[in-house]
């Protein structure tokens, strides 16, 4: 009941004094759209003044802390949020009663925990953190400001906007569609499987996508699929890559599936930093195909883009990529043709570039190459894509079988105090991953083309389709250790929060120590200052103005009933992202020509291929992505920019101080990221979403950068 009255505050007097902002109210700052801040539809709490208080208002920013990664959250997946207070009209607390001051709290709807934010006062105050899913913020007067649990007079309340979830609206649809047993899906289709911890929304059952189904079928039978090797290559090395079909056998049931050279993954390539090589690219797939190195700035017409770059390879022709690596680090190799079915199916690999310096990383016992990826699959095997086109072209392609190098269970043993150099690759569709090792400490070191300025401890890793982290982990006691994917999903239908965790595998650590003992040189953190001398000449262009600023955006197209009224009612909270996929039979119907993901040029309103951003070689261009919180279906988009490298300059407005070369970037819903984009390379190079399924509903760009001799950085 308190909650309730909380929330509420039900009484029959003027607007104002029932506790609705006046016209002089203090009250969230409008969105600026060109603006580098984060949508107050999700980052801010308007605080609403209890009846009898009338005089006073204020409002509460939500801004995700400093974190090296597009989203900020604690190892169980929970979003952190740094919280600043802004107040007015308060009254002398001492005209209250017997109270000295005032103390911001913030609690759940259950009123636990309860947490004491910080004393606060007219005018902006920082406090928190909170790292509450749901929660309400509470404003009161009270005699001491360290009090655990609020005693005086409540004089503002607000709530999240995760507090908006409310579940009597999905279930009143229920009216709106006929009961009964849904038909059996159309054109052969099985309906994908529901997530076991939610319910399926009303009458989206009986609906199917309108696009035939597609699985790989051979005509005999197919040799087992090998674990991945590692192929070593010097400067003027070869290697044929023929992608074909394979037999998987993944918990026991066997799949036909793609790989490369019958592997999974695809072989691992090490090269030195300024080797180039030659791969020779067999298709013997059905499906025309083509492979993009993914991260290198390598020459444009060996990208990998069909329709930009080259031909599609079709089924029998041969292509040669001939690729330089002019930067040290960690990347991957994939289809960029239907990408939603051929690398879901198992085209992927890693590519590990040497640097020239061998002190380029600090001394670890051993590497691990780790590729984290989902399946999608029911109880008759993989679940079928469209082939005509992307199904689940909405939310992407959530797997509900979580992988790590194409198997279920993840096993390493090391002994007592060794230093593991993680090298971590999301190859997935469409999950971010929050990845953990237990209670081991992570230095992270590195992400896509090379290392950060300075190492950090993190809690965690939150890695987004396409991106790249190294990391490094002492396993200090003997025992096992979980290797977790911990996050927090969302019930739209009941409107709740609920924890979604997956073991991916584990690290046993012997009790054995380690030889030799790294302990002391990983309880350092280094600074790099080759990246910082790297990074040095860029500095002065960081505070320039934005040179283009594109809007993520959704527009839907003629959706079946009862999937656009669910839409709308969705709208009222979207999670910054999306971990978990929760609506899978919703989400499955929805096709990449009924669902059209955007990117809008605010200064142009040109979209998509229609943009024309033309460059020469040595600019450097400032680009702010904003993530359009008022989509019909908003959530975060893994942007990638081919060719190039870029800067994460700041997030919502807020800079960042450890910086590190970027090709691609989470960006979550309601959110903004402003990029400094060094531009290198000649050619016609894309930037797109890395949600599968996002591009293939049409979520890209093409930039042109003018060859000839580089000019010298330009404006």
């Amino acid at each position: 009941m308190l909650a309730f009255c909380l929330l509420a505050w039900p009484v029959a007097v003027t607007p104002a004094a029932a506790g609705q902002p006046g016209n002089d109210s203090l009250r969230c700052p409008p969105l600026d759209p060109r603006g580098p801040a984060a949508d107050p539809d999700l980052y801010c709490i308007e605080l609403i003044h209890a009846p009898d208080f009338p005089g006073a208002s204020g409002y509460v920013e939500l801004t995700p802390p400093s974190s090296p990664f597009g989203a900020a959250v604690t190892a169980d997946g929970h979003h952190r949020f740094d919280l600043a207070v802004h107040l007015a009209g308060l009254p002398d607390p001492r005209v209250l009663g017997r109270y000295d001051g005032y103390v911001a709290w913030a609690t759940t709807p259950r009123l636990r925990p309860i947490m004491n934010l910080g004393p606060v006062a007219n005018g902006r105050t920082t406090v928190g953190p909170v790292d509450l899913d749901k929660f309400l913020v509470l404003v009161t007067a009270e005699p001491a400001p360290t009090a655990t649990a609020w005693e005086g007079r409540i004089v503002l309340r607000g709530t999240s906007a995760g507090m908006r979830m409310e579940p009597e609206d999905l279930l009143a649809l229920t009216g709106m569609v006929g009961g009964g047993a849904p038909p059996p899906p159309a054109r052969g289709w099985r309906r994908p499987p529901m997530h076991p911890s939610v319910a399926m929304m009303p009458g989206v059952g009986r609906l199917t996508p309108p696009v035939d189904p597609f699985l790989p079928s051979a005509t005999g039978p197919l040799p087992p699929a090998r674990p991945r090797e590692i192929v070593r290559l010097g400067d003027g090395g070869t290697l044929d890559l023929e992608a074909g079909l394979v037999g998987r056998t993944i918990d026991g049931r066997t799949f036909t599936m793609y790989g490369f050279n019958g592997q999974y993954p695809g072989p691992l390539i090490q090269v030195p930093q300024d080797a180039t090589i030659t791969v020779n690219v067999t298709n013997r797939l059905s499906l025309p195909t083509a492979v993009h190195w993914h991260g290198i700035r390598l020459e444009n017409r060996f990208d990998g883009v069909p329709g930009l770059t080259q031909d599609p390879i079709e089924p029998g022709e041969t292509f040669q990529y001939r690729i330089h690596f002019p930067d040290a680090g960690l990347y991957w190799y994939h289809p960029h043709h239907r990408e939603d079915v051929q690398q879901d199916l198992g085209l992927y690999g890693n590519l590990q570039v040497e640097a020239s310096d061998p002190e380029y990383f600090g001394p670890a016992n051993r590497e691990q190459v780790l590729m984290l990826d989902d399946l999608l699959v029911d109880a008759a095997g993989l679940a079928p894509f469209g082939r005509e086109r992307a199904t689940h072209a909405m939310m992407g392609r959530f797997g509900n079988l979580l992988l790590v190098n194409g198997e279920p269970d993840y096993r390493l043993t090391v002994d007592r105090g060794e230093v593991v150099r993680f090298f971590l690759t999301n190859v997935s569709n469409t999950r971010t991953f929050n990845v953990s090792f237990g209670g081991a400490a992570i230095k992270l070191v590195a992400s896509d083309v090379g290392k950060f300025e300075r190492q950090a401890w993190v809690d965690s890793v939150v890695i987004a389709p396409a991106e790249r982290y190294i990391v490094e982990v002492r396993f200090n006691e003997p025992g096992e250790v979980p290797f977790a994917n911990r996050v927090q999903a969302i019930d739209h239908v009941y409107g709740n929060y609920f924890t979604d965790d997956v073991e991916l595998g584990a690290i046993t650590v012997t009790d054995t120590p380690a030889a030799p003992d790294l302990g002391a040189s990983f309880r350092e953190l280094r600074g790099h200052p080759d990246i910082a001398a790297d990074i040095e000449p860029y500095r002065g262009e960081f505070d320039r103005p934005v040179d283009h600023r594109l809007l993520l955006t959704l527009e839907i197209g003629d959706l079946p009933d009862p999937l656009e009224p669910l839409l709308n009612l969705d709208r009222a909270f979207f999670n910054p992202v999306e971990w978990s996929g929760t609506m899978p039979r919703m989400n499955w119907v929805t096709t990449a020509d009924r669902v059209r993901w955007i990117l809008r040029d605010l200064d142009t309103g040109l979209e998509n291929d229609a943009i024309d951003w033309r460059f020469r070689r040595g600019d450097v261009v400032k680009i702010r992505l904003r993530n359009d919180r008022g989509a019909v279906h908003a959530m975060q988009h893994p942007v990638h920019i081919h060719g190039q490298r870029f800067l994460v300059l700041s997030r919502d407005g807020v800079p960042n101080d450890n910086l590190v070369w970027k090709d691609t970037t989470l960006v979550p819903a309601g959110s903004t990221a402003d990029l400094l984009l060094e531009l290198s390379n000649p050619g016609r190079w894309m930037l797109h979403c890395h949600i599968a399924e996002h591009l293939e509903a049409g979520m890209k760009l093409v930039f042109d950068v003018a060859a000839g001799p580089p000019p010298g950085r330009r404006r």
